[in-house]
């Protein structure tokens, strides 16, 4: 992802309100199924975003001493959205639109390790953020798989699906 265009507080503030927003969206979904382990994993991902929101916070406080974190209302950099106010869309959409927003998280944190060549320690903190959203993808496709082979695994069937 080319992120020549923005500052770096820009593209901080964006990272942590996608964070912000990646982590209510987990949370709804948690909230919207029955499969327990299902609901497990998506508070697992719910989680995780807030833990790469406060490394991001971190790195925002060492660039910016003294400067409030000020949060767009949309973000500068265009990534994807997740569509979690429309309660007619079928978890299988739902678990695609955050596939794809946690594909260009992978590709907007390579952009970021790519800026900061020259400092090893911020490279791969931003290497290690694009490897865990690539991660949270997998995840993400695991379960989406599991929808598609068992139509109702997201609503009732709590024991069908056990595995990583």
């Amino acid at each position: 992802m080319e992120l020549d265009n923005y500052t770096l507080e820009e593209l901080l503030q964006a990272a942590i309100k996608s964070e912000i927003d990646a982590n209510k969206v987990y949370a709804e979904l948690a909230g919207r199924v029955k499969n327990f382990v299902l609901k497990d994993r998506l508070n697992f991902l719910s989680d995780e975003e807030l833990k790469h929101k406060k490394v991001l916070e971190s790195i925002y406080k060492k660039n910016f001493p003294g400067v409030e974190i000020t949060l767009p209302e949309e973000s500068p950099v265009p990534l994807p959205k997740v569509n979690i106010e429309d309660e007619n869309l079928e978890l299988r959409e739902l678990f695609f639109q955050a596939m794809e927003a946690e594909k260009a998280a992978y590709n907007f944190y390579l952009g970021f390790s790519i800026m900061y060549q020259d400092d090893k320690e911020m490279k791969n903190i931003f290497v290690y953020l694009s490897s865990m959203e690539m991660n949270h993808y997998n995840i993400l496709k695991t379960e989406r798989d599991s929808i598609d082979m068992f139509e109702e695994y997201g609503i009732e069937w709590p024991f069908i699906h056990l595995g990583p």
